[in-house]
C-alpha cells in the first residue's frame, strides 16, 4: 500500500466523525500516525523504514 493509499484509508476511517469536519478527522488520523511513530522509535532503530514510511503518510494526509 502506498502512502497515499494508507493515508486516505486512515481519514476514512475516522470519517464517521467527519458531519462537516474535515480538519477534525485529518487531525485524528495525524495523531494515530504520531502514536505510531513514537512507539517505533522507542523499540529500534531497526524501525527507520517503517517510521520514513509513515511520516510521509502524515505528509499525505496533510495534502488532503
Amino acid at each position: 500500500m502506498t502512502q497515499k493509499e494508507k493515508a486516505e484509508e486512515l481519514v476514512l476511517k475516522y470519517s464517521i466523525l467527519k458531519d462537516g469536519h474535515n480538519h477534525l478527522v485529518k487531525q485524528c488520523a495525524l495523531i494515530a500516525v504520531d502514536e505510531i511513530i513514537n512507539a517505533l522509535e522507542e523499540h529500534s532503530w531497526q524501525n527507520l523504514k517503517i517510521i520514513n514510511y509513515y511520516q510521509e503518510v502524515k505528509t499525505e494526509i496533510e495534502k488532503l
